[in-house]
């Protein structure tokens, strides 16, 4: 099969990233005055997911030394629901591989999945806590806002989702995502973070917002009262920086997918298709006929949760999948279609002449493609010959190099032209 020369090119977005990472979550912790009201030697409970936050480790070590030094005792725990393959042991292992352990915080941290019930909502919903925090002096949570890849709404992912589903563990997670598949769950998820706030173990939240090249563009300390109206006002600034595939495309080619890159391992907003795999349901999304995804992440822990979104991919990911976590994850937010594993072959190549002509062209010189390193790194990407000029008329768009062969190893495997993210 005769491949297209590909131009590598660079989206110009703007650039909101913060210099002084440690400064400024210091900054907010003391401007917010969050602190006011707890006795010296209180004890905090601060909540941290299990998404590749950028900075995270910084981000909370701070928060950990600035409870500290006004003579608290803070530790760490997992609020990630059923993530880290539902187990405490599981669970602790995510953060460490985000950098955050008891000795790189310089405090405990406590992983268990035991809940306690804080009854019921006004719908009929149980709400469950973690235990070790509910027993804590306050909470404060650490969590990056950002749209949700399976609704869209005023609050989507962020501090109230893991007030709902992060800090519910597992019984939380199963419980709430049954309700939302009635319900919806931005409904679930509010009617929950409201219940759970009422139980005034909720100090607030440090949400962590990121600009289009995935930096740490604002850090918000938000007290408990704040925590809706302010969570869906950075949402809504977040969302319009999000970054997009520039174009259309009849076959999207993704190096990896992974729970540390989205929660259905890949963006369902930024490759267009639904958790429960239809094409193409967003308007504002570029149409993107295929997919083809050559990899998992490194630190997806063999979760492939979000491979039913795929169109093909490789025997070396198939390989890789480990089944437990990945239908744990599925059976969990009752999203099956994510685990449906795709055809898949040995090689690149051979994904790649099974699927060009399936996008209903005749002449496969006319297929479009588009080539990223995964859904949350989008400032660069590589796009075919026969896209540029297309690709000419948006503004902010940079052709650094081409038009280039498509580069195969001896294996008939691509060779990545992406540098990994730091």
């Amino acid at each position: 099969m005769r491949y297209p020369r590909f131009f590598r090119v660079y989206q110009n977005f703007p650039d909101y990233r913060i210099v002084d990472i440690a400064g400024e979550v210091r900054r907010q912790l003391d401007n917010s005055r969050i602190s006011c009201g707890l006795a010296t030697g209180s004890r905090v409970a601060i909540g941290v997911g299990s998404r590749g936050i950028r900075n995270i480790d910084v981000i909370v070590c701070e928060t950990v030394r600035y409870w500290k030094d006004l003579g608290m005792k803070p530790f760490l725990f997992p609020a990630m629901g059923s993530h880290g393959a539902a187990s405490a042991e599981g669970q602790a292992s995510v953060l460490a591989h985000y950098g955050i352990t008891e000795a790189t915080m310089n405090c405990p941290l406590v992983s268990t999945l035991e809940v306690v019930s804080l009854g019921n909502t006004a719908d009929g919903i149980e709400v469950f806590m973690d235990r070790r925090a509910y027993e804590s002096d306050a909470v404060l949570l650490v969590a990056r806002v950002k749209w949700h890849t399976d609704f869209t709404g005023c609050i989507e992912s962020g501090l109230f989702k893991m007030m709902a589903i992060g800090m519910g563990k597992l019984a939380g997670a199963q419980s709430y995502h049954a309700w939302a598949y009635r319900r919806g769950l931005e409904s679930v998820i509010l009617s929950v973070g409201r219940r759970v706030l009422e139980s005034g173990k909720i100090l607030g939240g440090l949400a962590v917002l990121e600009d289009a090249y995935h930096n740490t563009a604002k850090l918000d300390v938000i007290p408990a009262a704040d925590l809706e109206r302010r969570e869906a006002e950075d949402l809504a600034l977040v969302k319009s920086w999000m970054a997009r595939i520039p174009t259309d495309l009849d076959i999207l080619i993704v190096d990896e997918m992974g729970k540390d890159i989205s929660g259905t391992g890949l963006d369902t907003k930024v490759i267009n298709r639904s958790v429960h795999a239809h094409y193409n349901p967003f308007a504002e999304a570029p149409r993107i006929e295929r997919i083809f995804v050559r990899d998992l992440s490194d630190l997806s822990y063999n979760n492939a949760l979000g491979i039913g979104l795929a169109d093909i991919t490789t025997d070396r990911l198939v390989n890789r999948i480990d089944p437990v976590p990945t239908r744990l994850n599925a059976l969990t937010s009752s999203t099956l279609a994510d685990v449906r594993v795709p055809v898949h072959c040995p090689t690149d190549r051979q994904c790649l002449e099974l699927i060009a002509p399936t996008v209903g062209k005749i002449d496969l010189d006319q297929v479009t493609y588009g080539w990223i390193r995964n859904t949350l790194q989008l400032a660069e990407l590589m796009v075919s010959e026969n896209l540029k000029p297309r690709i000419a008329t948006i503004p902010g768009i940079e052709i650094l190099d081409g038009p280039l062969e498509l580069p195969f190893d001896a294996e008939g495997n691509l060779v990545s032209p992406f540098a990994p993210p730091p």
